[in-house]
């Protein structure tokens, strides 16, 4: 199956300055992927060079396997928001969405679908002046959603927007890709992102650190393995003699760092200690962002 996005030995240089350096990654249809990042790693930087809106210094951005710029009707098959301001204050958000689908032909009727999607069919009649960040956001996926895409690509999509709006966006992306097609989401809200995608591309100074999926990173990087047993002290005992260490959590229950849930089974079986629940506690996504980010080297 072919990818949907291919990013290849992606760099992009302005000046001295080395924004983007020799970043490579996939996305398969279906998918959410987060991709986060510290404020001037190249997030944006990335996201432009992969809708041709900047042109790579080396290297190669592919959308269903051919660069944006030679895709037919590519307003068709990716929708993009990348600022939520640019909006003429005096028209409404209804005139604003049938002026640019006229643009990419679609016919007028299709405004008022996309402001039903994201619920502003009560503001579309009036001025975007008068619109709120969060309703902003919303106009701006609105615009995203015209050509019924198979891939959205957004920036910061959940700035402005209240808990209800967040828990409205995130539901609405995973019902996006439950149909087959494709989000790449920047964001620096790391809790909402670590309840919406499926997979995270993390890069700093311009360098993927990390690409996995959100269940494999968290158990990889900071994990620990929390047990329940009939005899927490003897299953602690019999860890420490395999060098693990581990803490109580309760009188019931043990956290172990440093091993896998197979490994404390096992050892607890050897032991003759019955275990009551053995689960997998990975670290937070905020946790491993700072890891990784702060420790990457230029």
């Amino acid at each position: 199956m072919t990818a949907v996005v291919v990013a290849e030995s992606l760099s992009k240089r302005f000046g001295e300055v080395l924004a983007v350096d020799e970043l490579s990654f996939e996305l398969e249809a279906g998918t959410i992927t987060g991709f986060l990042g510290p404020n001037g790693a190249g997030k944006t930087t990335t996201l432009r060079m992969l809708l041709g809106l900047a042109a790579p210094s080396h290297g190669r951005a592919l959308l269903f396997g051919q660069p944006y710029a030679e895709l037919e009707y590519p307003s068709l098959r990716i929708g993009a928001v990348l600022e939520a301001t640019d909006f003429h204050p005096g028209r409404t958000g209804r005139d604003h969405l049938r002026t640019l689908g006229q643009a990419v032909g679609v016919p007028d009727s299709r405004a008022d679908e996309v402001l039903a999607l994201v619920e502003l069919a009560d503001a579309g009649r009036r001025r975007v002046k008068g619109y709120s960040l969060g309703m902003r956001q919303r106009l701006g996926l609105a615009t995203a959603l015209l050509g019924e895409p198979e891939l959205l690509v957004l920036d910061e999509p959940a700035n402005g927007l209240d808990p209800e709006g967040v828990r409205w966006l995130r539901d609405f992306l995973r019902a996006f890709a439950s149909d087959g097609r494709t989000v790449l989401v920047s964001s620096h809200v790391l809790a909402e992102v670590a309840q919406t995608v499926d997979q995270v591309l993390i890069i700093s100074q311009g360098r993927l650190v990390a690409e996995s999926s959100l269940e494999d990173l968290t158990a990889r990087i900071g994990g620990t393995v929390r047990v329940r047993s009939a005899d927490p002290s003897r299953l602690a005992a019999a860890l420490e003699r395999e060098h693990i260490h581990s803490s109580a959590a309760n009188e019931h229950a043990l956290i172990v760092s440093g091993t896998t849930t197979e490994r404390v089974g096992e050892i607890a079986f050897a032991a003759g200690v019955a275990v009551h629940e053995l689960v997998t506690e990975g670290a937070s996504l905020e946790e491993i962002f700072l890891e990784l980010t702060t420790g990457a080297q230029p």
